[in-house]
């Protein structure tokens, strides 16, 4: 995949260098998988699908890490459920991109959400849990996000959320979001109570 230099920003430093490329052929369809690292060392992946290179209106997936969804199918969140769509909806279309973001938790890391988890055990919901540890409800940052976008050459994008923070994380730092596409995911008797609250609390359009 050739690098761009095109920012949509054009004038601070990218934070991340796109430094490996590879096929990746999925149970979702025919990607490829890209490396990026940080300014500062950290490796970060996505997925790419197609063309996206000075592409307009990309569907791209910006999705936080989860260890417990993702990885051990957590029936408390709706984070595997979306990241499974993305990946189905974009294997299906001619372009379009999954960045993998390292925010566990909303960007509290892993140890924390279990502590979260735990007073939500004891009757807190998400928001609250993360309030009684000191943290705000939602510390996820978007211009590592935006760097990975502008490094792969998209020219503006179609996210893929039901949250509204994201569309304004990416604008402010450059990037064109031209439209949405919900992913809307039934809920189950572990997570409504989780779902009510990121609507009621966090403004999620679910």
């Amino acid at each position: 995949m050739e690098e761009s230099t095109h920012g949509a920003s054009g004038s601070s430093p990218p934070l991340v260098e796109l430094v490996a490329d590879a096929r990746l052929p999925s149970r979702y369809g025919d990607f490829r998988v890209v490396g990026f690292r940080t300014w500062d060392g950290e490796d970060l992946g996505a997925v790419i699908r197609g063309d996206v290179n000075d592409a307009e209106g990309v569907p791209v997936r910006m999705h936080s890490e989860c260890f417990t969804g993702d990885v051990m199918g957590s029936l408390r969140c709706d984070c595997r459920d979306q990241l499974e769509a993305a990946l189905r909806f974009i294997g299906r279309a001619e372009r379009g991109a999954v960045l993998y973001l390292p925010q566990e938790g909303r960007g509290i890391g892993l140890v924390n959400k279990i502590r979260a988890y735990a007073l939500q055990d004891m009757g807190l919901d998400t928001v609250e849990a993360n309030l009684a540890l000191g943290f705000e409800d939602d510390l996820r940052r978007y211009d590592v996000a935006a760097s990975m976008v502008m490094a792969l050459g998209i020219r503006s994008v179609c996210l893929l959320t039901n949250n509204p923070k994201k569309i304004a994380g990416l604008r402010g730092f450059g990037v064109p979001v031209v439209g949405t596409i919900p992913v809307r995911m039934p809920p189950n008797e572990h997570n409504q109570h989780y779902l009510d609250t990121k609507r009621a609390k966090s403004g999620h359009l679910l």
